[in-house]
């Protein structure tokens, strides 16, 4: 029997337009206090649960935080306000400090104007669904405020960017040193913009930091890791070795080389994987529909199992737990090292990645040569309305044809948008044109003129 779908829970928490239906602080208010109630029913007898929250830089993560803050005090939960920090810091914190639950307010990639709020468990993974339903059913309960002797208590934890650094710099071998490398590190204005740059300082790095001045509006904003071309334009500027650009809450990482060369999530777990093989075998690895078709490939090639995934790093989660694996990511930038941390950390992913580079004693060119990922083309085909596109015979037919001309040296993906009428389609060959010669023949099926 299917779940019932999600009324504020979506792929990564509850996120929205700041005031909009989901995101404003008589919600956050209601969501913290049903969260609190629900963890009061799991909490052992005589005991009172704790939550972390964290946040990123947004001006609005100030309104959230006290509305979730007063709604978990509300229920009888003690609160623990960590203040701006990367995501990945919350998981690490919430499983160190043996909290109940951590909370994140953060819309990650998005421009300032959006907001969300995730939630992860006591041993900082991504919260079940089993308990998002829970809470969503409480929220739809009246609130009853506990009276004063039961109120819960609320702290700030004043050391927790220093926690997380530690915890980084530990995951780079212990043997080895950044000294006399010179590294940008760009925090897209995020909530790493006072964490990351010291990172990579403190391992001994010449360290250039751009995207590090948050003003509560300019997160993301033609920085960061969706917009990795203001990196790639500082390490020619500042003739660097290497270039690490995050996202707003640093759980995505995009690299520039030397050159001012990109290299997707992808490319970069290719780096990690290839390293971890050099000292032992990798059972598989996650990846997601989005996954370079190359990848899947290469990893055919060297013997590693390899399985996709819906967009999401919630799902190449799932994937590893149910196989027992250790390495997954997105093309995007979210990588997995469950070697290292329980959750995809930008920062961990980048110390993976030099890591690898200094054992090797290779550049990036050299550590992806053997993976020379196919071209993409992907076009968004409006939908008219009543048009059941897993029914359409043209399209059936379109796609027959066009996995037939591919032989097996690309690949087709056809998928509906969560959020408008239009349907996905992508195709990966080995020539950039066949691969805009076949999506064209794809859309054509649906609509002479396509989106």
């Amino acid at each position: 029997m299917a779940a019932a779908k999600a009324k504020y829970f979506g792929t990564d928490g509850i996120r929205g337009k700041v005031g909009g239906e989901l995101i404003n602080p008589a919600l956050a208010l209601k969501l913290g206090h049903a969260a609190g109630r629900v963890l009061l029913q799991g909490a052992p007898a005589g005991t009172r649960p704790t939550v972390l929250i964290g946040k990123d830089t947004r001006i609005s993560g100030y309104m959230l935080e006290s509305a979730l803050e007063a709604g978990l005090s509300s229920a009888g939960v003690d609160v623990v306000l960590a203040g701006p920090i990367p995501t990945p810091a919350v998981a690490y914190l919430t499983r160190a400090l043996r909290m109940s639950a951590g909370i994140v307010i953060s819309a990650s990639h998005n421009p300032y104007g959006d907001n969300g709020i995730k939630f992860f468990s006591a041993q900082g993974t991504k919260l079940p669904e089993a308990l998002e339903q829970a809470i969503e059913a409480a929220i739809e309960q009246p609130m009853a405020c506990m009276p004063s002797e039961g109120l819960g208590r609320v702290k700030r934890l004043d050391d927790a960017a220093g926690r997380y650094i530690e915890f980084c710099k530990a995951s780079f071998p212990h043997d080895m040193t950044l000294g006399g490398l010179k590294i940008v590190v760009d925090a897209a204005h995020g909530a790493a913009y006072h964490i990351a740059p010291d990172v990579f300082r403190e391992l001994g790095a010449n360290v250039v930091g751009i995207g590090c001045e948050p003003n509560g509006f300019n997160i993301n904003e033609k920085v960061g890791a969706t917009h990795p071309e203001a990196l790639a334009a500082e390490v020619r500027k500042h003739q660097a070795d290497l270039g690490i650009a995050l996202d707003g809450d640093a759980d995505r990482i995009q690299v520039v080389d030397a050159g001012g060369r990109i290299y997707n999530g992808d490319e970069l777990l290719y780096v990690i994987v290839r390293d971890r093989m050099s000292r032992g075998p990798v059972a598989g690895v996650a990846g997601t529909v989005m996954t370079n078709y190359a990848f899947e490939r290469r990893m055919a090639e060297l013997g590693v199992d390899f399985v996709r995934t819906a967009v999401g790093d919630k799902h190449v989660m799932a994937a590893l737990q149910e196989k027992g694996w250790l390495f997954g990511g997105e093309s995007s930038g979210h990588i997995l090292c469950l070697d290292r941390h329980s959750t995809g950390d930008g920062i961990i992913a980048g110390l993976q990645v030099v890591a690898a580079m200094k054992r090797a004693h290779k550049n990036l060119p050299a550590l992806t040569s053997e993976l020379q990922l196919l071209p993409q083309k992907l076009v968004n085909v409006r939908l008219q309305p009543n048009l059941e596109w897993e029914s359409h015979a043209g399209l059936a037919q379109a796609y027959r044809d066009v996995t037939a001309t591919l032989k097996g040296r690309g690949r087709v993906l056809i998928r509906p948008s969560g959020t408008e009428p239009k349907l996905r389609l992508m195709v990966e060959a080995e020539e950039e044109l066949l691969a805009a010669k076949c999506v064209d023949r794809l859309a054509n099926s649906l609509s002479p003129s396509h989106a």
